[in-house]
């Protein structure tokens, strides 16, 4: 059974706002759509979507990039970094 996707046109956008909100250290993206809802994204997860957007762009033999999420042991993960991350799959 295929899991539902939603699809986010441009013109489904009103406005996009990235900052960094009053008390915080990072950036937030927030699109505001047309159906009057916001979709706000953190650093990380646009930092993530650049990534493998860049990778894909600059790349011409690349065709597609998985980033998995998955939770790094202390080992793992650099200092002042989420334990959480999304990272290349393939």
């Amino acid at each position: 059974m295929e899991r539902p996707r939603q699809r986010l046109a441009t013109s489904d956008v009103l406005a996009l706002e990235v900052a960094v909100p009053a008390g915080h250290r990072h950036l937030r993206a927030v699109l505001e759509l047309r159906d009057g809802s916001e979709l706000e994204l953190q650093e990380a997860t646009l930092a993530a979507l650049v990534r493998a957007y860049v990778m894909i762009k600059t790349d011409p033999l690349r065709q597609r990039t998985r980033l998995v999420g998955r939770s790094l042991g202390a080992e793992e993960g650099k200092t002042g970094f989420a334990a959480w991350q999304l990272l290349e799959a393939d």
